[in-house]
């Protein structure tokens, strides 16, 4: 029975990609919306210059924003729907750099969990966070490329689980 359900699936599956390579190698045989589409977009600069781009729902609330951040490095926030920063890609400052980094916020907007990359050999590391304090960093060492992992305590003291950070 099991077979005859493989076997059902699999020539469902060839039948509908034959089907698909038929449809999408045929041209289109009557108006489309991409002439439409182009002809409304000839006017439209090549370039938009701004200091900050906002994305904004049905109701008109801000939901993305493409702005420098706080320290000057360009940074894309994602807010939810209460307003809070959830989410930001961006790069750090040039005084760090200008490492990239995703950063992901709790409620309260405090960061809980950061990739970026770290020092002058562009390291990967990833923090994990609890209420603005580091709990756990994982990466490669800048120096030397091995791989470390520390976790801090409550109180904050540093126990390194393996490797140097």
């Amino acid at each position: 029975m099991a077979h005859k359900v493989l076997l059902a699936a699999l020539l469902a599956g060839l039948i509908g990609g034959i089907t698909g390579a038929y449809i999408a190698s045929r041209p289109p045989s009557g108006p489309t919306l991409l002439p439409a589409a182009v002809a409304a977009n000839t006017n439209a600069p090549a370039v938009i210059t701004a200091g900050r781009l906002e994305l904004v729902d049905a109701r008109g609330k801000v939901r993305a924003e493409l702005a420098m951040s706080a320290d000057g490095g360009p940074a894309l926030f994602f807010f939810d729907s209460a307003g809070r920063t959830r989410l930001v890609l961006g790069l750090y400052s040039q005084a760090e750099g200008e490492a990239p980094s995703v950063v992901l916020n709790d409620a309260r907007q405090q960061a809980a969990g950061i990739f970026r990359l770290f020092g002058a050999s562009d390291s990967p590391v990833v923090v994990l966070k609890s209420q603005g304090r580091d709990r756990s960093v994982y990466g490669l060492n800048p120096g030397s490329a091995d791989p470390f992992l520390a976790n801090y305590r409550g109180d904050g003291t540093k126990s390194e689980v393996f490797g140097h950070y």
